[in-house]
């Protein structure tokens, strides 16, 4: 198997996953904002309330990628902070109740696609599909780290090249 030809093939599998369309429209939100607002949800129903700090580490991302979520989504009014009525220099992220709607509209749809995908392929080739998928991840990410030292050359000169200009 060429090197070259699997990682275009990843880059195209890739490209399709990002440009998915549901139901002839282009999907809403990134699998980030998807997870943010589900975790929103789980801790509104669990009866209690969330700040940014704890959706960053719940979520695996930097403080500042939450922010920039939540700035992008309550322009949207998919969410909106509430400040803390003891602290204000706290502010909770809440589902806005459209973008409830919206979340659990969406949620429901993609079960029925990601229901039919089961149907048509069986339920042993999806969970092989998606084991060999995690075993690629983690073999990817081990060989990465492995090389992550490495400089690119081309790179350097070209960043050297745009900074003489």
């Amino acid at each position: 198997m060429d090197a070259g030809s699997l990682m275009q093939d990843i880059f195209k599998i890739a490209k399709r996953l990002t440009g998915l369309k549901l139901f002839n429209h282009t999907f809403p939100f990134n699998n980030t904002e998807m997870q943010m607002m589900k975790e929103i949800i789980r801790v509104k129903e669990e009866g209690g309330k969330i700040i940014s700090s704890h959706l960053a580490k719940e979520l695996g991302v930097t403080r500042s990628a939450v922010s920039q979520m939540v700035n992008k989504l309550e322009r949207d009014d998919i969410v909106r902070r509430v400040p803390d009525e003891k602290d204000k220099k706290i502010a909770y992220i809440e589902l806005s109740e459209s973008a409830r709607g919206i979340y659990e509209d969406i949620k429901e749809k993609m079960t029925d696609v990601m229901d039919e995908v089961i149907q048509t392929l069986g339920e042993r080739k999806v969970r092989d599909f998606l084991d060999s998928a995690e075993e690629f991840v983690g073999a990817f990410d081990a060989a990465v780290e492995k090389y992550e030292h490495l400089t690119l050359p081309a790179l350097e000169n070209l960043r050297r090249r745009g900074a003489k200009a």
